[in-house]
């Protein structure tokens, strides 16, 4: 895979495919290929004729690890997408994040709204403005010696997924531990482009998708029936209500 360096910082990506770009963005602990292309969706965006770019969040897959949560939270995230698309030299795209990708997304339709054209917000609702719950159990989860060690239900649900992505557990606890700067909702509503809000219906992290899209001029709401937080993200309603809304809205 392809790696682009900016500021001393490697952050790895693919590009594939040709015609009008999304960008990925994949969820904590997760990575482009977990997220994106084991799922099916870089497949599915270029049968529908997509350039798709995805990128290996830093401390995640093959990008570069931190181990001081200084390096780490959405905003400085953010830039990293940002600049990967200066790299490639795309001036405005279609973006879609998963959880904790939903949230670097909404901080890049913030900060930079002329490069978004439209933006899906999967895996995260409400969670968007009030935080999804104390990070310390899942960070100490990612730092125990063993998962058998770990008693919080969360904290060792990411634990297990850290271990099956073959993670840096410590990269990714100092990034559990970053500032995590809070989206208000006077900033979320002055997000003008049309946004997506796709939440499981069964997901107790993503806080509600109805009370976040209320905030936004031009959201919509996807339930993805029966799934949860972890196994949202390849469900086929999920990737049936994305590509409607993407063909159906113009922004």
């Amino acid at each position: 895979m392809p790696v682009f360096e900016q500021d001393g910082i490697q952050i790895a990506y693919l590009d594939e495919g040709e015609g009008d770009p999304i960008l990925l963005i994949h969820g904590f602990a997760s990575n482009k290929a977990v997220n994106w292309q084991n799922t099916g969706w870089v497949d599915l965006f270029i049968k529908e004729g997509r350039r798709v770019i995805a990128l290996d969040n830093r401390g995640h897959g093959e990008s570069q690890k931190f181990h001081d949560p200084e390096a780490y939270g959405a905003p400085i995230m953010a830039e990293d997408a940002r600049k990967l698309l200066d790299h490639l030299g795309i001036e405005q795209t279609d973006v879609m994040g998963y959880s904790m990708g939903a949230r670097i997304s909404a901080f890049l339709t913030l900060n930079h709204p002329q490069r978004v054209k439209r933006a899906i917000f999967s895996g995260l609702g409400y969670g968007m403005i009030e935080g999804v719950g104390d990070p310390e159990p899942i960070a100490a989860a990612l730092e125990a010696d063993r998962l058998q060690d770990v008693t919080d239900r969360t904290g060792r649900a990411f634990r297990a997924f850290a271990e099956q992505t073959k993670s840096d557990r410590l990269a990714l606890a100092a990034c559990m531990r970053s500032s995590r700067q809070k989206i208000s909702e006077e900033d979320i509503a002055r997000i003008e482009r049309p946004v997506l809000v796709a939440v499981g219906t069964r997901d107790d992290i993503a806080g509600s998708p109805h009370k976040l899209a209320a905030l936004m001029q031009h959201a919509d709401v996807l339930e993805i029936p029966g799934r949860d937080h972890m196994v949202a993200v390849g469900d086929k309603v999920h990737k049936q209500g994305v590509l409607a809304f993407l063909n159906n809205v113009d922004a």
